[in-house]
């Protein structure tokens, strides 16, 4: 039976931080299903299409990665994908509460689901897409934390001060 894993979030943009998850979850997984979450009433910097488009060409050398979207409960997604593992990145203890509570209410949604935590790489250990994108429009160098694709497209859209 294939081991499927779906790594869920908005990666708006993707950083070092996720990317190092999704290279160690391959070693554990026979695909890793990159899901770039479509919430309208969340504003993103990028639309669904350009966080797709980085991610694909990020792994375009990975076959074990797959790069989709979805919308609504992820349970439903899960489901629909035949997933049985959430991976869930934890940076620090601020996280886990809150993603503690999501995977109870997952595993109430589909008891059949379970949640790896993962953490990253300690170099990454303080790194968020919000953060990427401050240091960016500020003037900051990002050059350690997202891969040149990304920087590519933040520089499109962010007019650095």
């Amino acid at each position: 039976m294939k081991r499927v894993a779906v790594f869920p979030g908005s990666f708006d943009p993707i950083t070092n931080g996720h990317i190092d998850i999704i290279e160690r979850a391959q070693e554990i997984f026979d695909e890793i299903i990159v899901a770039v979450l479509e919430n309208p009433q969340k504003e993103c910097l990028f639309n669904i299409q350009e966080r797709v488009e980085m991610i694909r060409e990020i792994f375009s050398n990975s076959p074990k990665v797959k790069v989709e979207t979805f919308d609504g409960l992820l349970m439903n997604y899960m489901r629909k994908k035949g997933a049985r593992v959430v991976i869930r990145g934890l940076r620090a203890i601020s996280d886990f509460e809150y993603e503690f509570q999501m995977a109870l209410m997952n595993r109430k949604l589909n008891p059949e689901v379970e949640t790896l935590f993962m953490m990253p790489n300690v170099v990454y250990s303080y790194l968020s897409s919000r953060l990427v994108k401050e240091v960016y429009s500020l003037g900051g160098c990002v050059k350690d934390l997202v891969p040149p694709v990304v920087e590519k497209y933040l520089e499109k859209k962010l007019k650095r001060r």
